[in-house]
């Protein structure tokens, strides 16, 4: 399994200047879907990102008028899924042969990340495959 290169637009690459431009934090990448811009900063970089309370992420939103999420990286896969679903709390993030599979805390976090028709998982999974190669992309039952 291959990691496809990442190619941004014109518009992508404005968007990317402008993020580091307001936050003065590295950007490491941008995922732009229908009504959200992630935004993906080099560890270390989350707090300076999101700023003083949330003060940068509010601009970017006026400016962008979009949904901004910005995610910390983490060079391991787990770790990242947990930047990536926060401010949800899971219970754990197993993997088996590729297969991650997230645990949440109940059963209201676990409708929230496989979301309407799965799309907010299979959001997370397009992201996470951006940098591991990782199979499918999991949400276990709730066992309360």
């Amino acid at each position: 399994m291959t990691m496809s290169k990442i190619i941004y637009d014109a518009n992508s690459m404005k968007i990317m200047s402008s993020f580091e431009m307001i936050t003065r934090s590295r950007l490491k990448d941008l995922v732009v879907n229908d009504d959200l811009l992630l935004f993906i900063v080099n560890p270390g970089e989350i707090g300076r990102a999101v700023g003083p309370k949330g003060a940068n992420v509010r601009k970017l939103e006026r400016i962008f008028k979009k949904k901004i999420k910005i995610v910390e990286f983490a060079s391991e896969p787990v770790t990242f899924i947990k930047n990536l679903v926060y401010p949800l709390k899971v219970k754990e993030v197993v993997e088996d042969e590729g297969i991650y599979t997230i645990t949440p805390v109940d059963s209201k976090t676990r409708s929230i990340l496989i979301g309407k028709n799965a799309v907010n998982l299979r959001f997370s999974e397009s992201v996470i495959k951006r940098y591991f190669p990782i199979k499918e992309l999991k949400v276990g039952k709730y066992n309360g």
